[in-house]
């Protein structure tokens, strides 16, 4: 068990990216006070804790019900941070506040679809298949899933010493970065999806 948990965290890790997330919440919380970042990286770090432990416990019998495929879902999730990676790229940073001044940034895009990713609700999911593991071993990914969220927020409080560092500058240029890393990670979500990266041979 104790293997399974270690790997277990591993893929977590790799679909979370909390250094990935880190540099998306500095690039897009550049306008916020300090108290005002402080709030949106708990309120982050919480909804995204919810949705993907909501996915472990009812995900799969969600999916199942609805006749819905892991890879349908990674294909539609993929679509969806394509285009949101666009958006990072080519949004005005001028007019992202006044655009929608009721819309919390710390549910979208920052809770889904940047911490919990599309590989992220499909890794739980498929890690805690409850035709697989027993309840005790999905209790011990949920608890790893919760712990990765954690090191996430230490990083997502850390975020603020970034901002002072590259300034209102630096932070427009990191959004477009992470907008094209974004939009480069969905597309290999997409492939995965398709089956398409097994025709790619790279020289």
């Amino acid at each position: 068990m104790l293997e399974k948990l270690s790997q277990d965290a591993l893929v977590i890790w790799a679909t979370i990216d909390p250094i990935g997330t880190m540099a998306l919440f500095a690039a897009l919380t550049s306008h916020l006070t300090d108290q005002q970042r402080r709030k949106t990286a708990f309120k982050t770090v919480l909804y995204a804790g919810c949705v993907l432990l909501g996915s472990i416990l009812i995900g799969q019998l969600i999916l199942n019900a609805m006749g819905i495929r892991l890879v349908s879902f990674q294909l539609g999730g993929g679509i969806i941070l394509f285009l949101f990676g666009l958006q990072m790229i080519f949004g005005n940073d001028s007019n992202k506040a006044k655009q929608d001044p009721d819309h919390d940034i710390a549910v979208f895009p920052l809770a889904i679809p940047a911490t919990a990713t599309p590989g992220a609700i499909l890794a739980v999911i498929l890690l805690t298949d409850n035709h697989i593991h027993p309840i005790t071993t999905q209790i011990g990914t949920a608890l790893v899933t919760l712990g990765v969220l954690g090191i996430t927020l230490i990083l997502l409080l850390l975020s603020g010493k970034i901002i002072k560092l590259i300034g209102t500058g630096g932070a427009s240029i990191l959004t477009r970065v992470m907008g094209m890393i974004l939009a480069a990670f969905s597309v290999e979500l997409i492939m995965t999806a398709l089956e398409i990266k097994q025709w790619v041979k790279l020289d």
